[in-house]
């Protein structure tokens, strides 16, 4: 039981990391952001996206939040993992 909790977890946790990926990605092509699926991303990325660019300056046109709003993700799952192995 413990084990399927993990998994499931883990499993959000990365599709989570590719949703923000495929957001980023999408500025790099005019309108994709205004499309259905644009907004949708928008509605599940932004709000976890929000406070690290409040605290994370853009370098120039270069806004590095994402990585490390997806490096805080890639934490969690590790600490998720060692958590489960604790406990486990």
């Amino acid at each position: 039981m413990l084990y399927t909790i993990y998994q499931v977890l883990s499993t959000l946790l990365s599709f989570y990391s590719y949703a923000i990926i495929i957001f980023i990605l999408l500025s790099w092509f005019p309108n994709a952001r205004e499309s259905s699926f644009g907004q949708f991303l928008a509605k599940i990325c932004e709000p976890y996206l929000d406070p690290f660019r409040k605290i994370i300056p853009s370098i120039g046109m270069i806004d590095i939040s994402p990585i490390v709003a997806i490096i805080t993700l890639r934490l969690a799952q590790s600490g998720l993992l060692a958590l489960y192995g604790m406990i486990a």
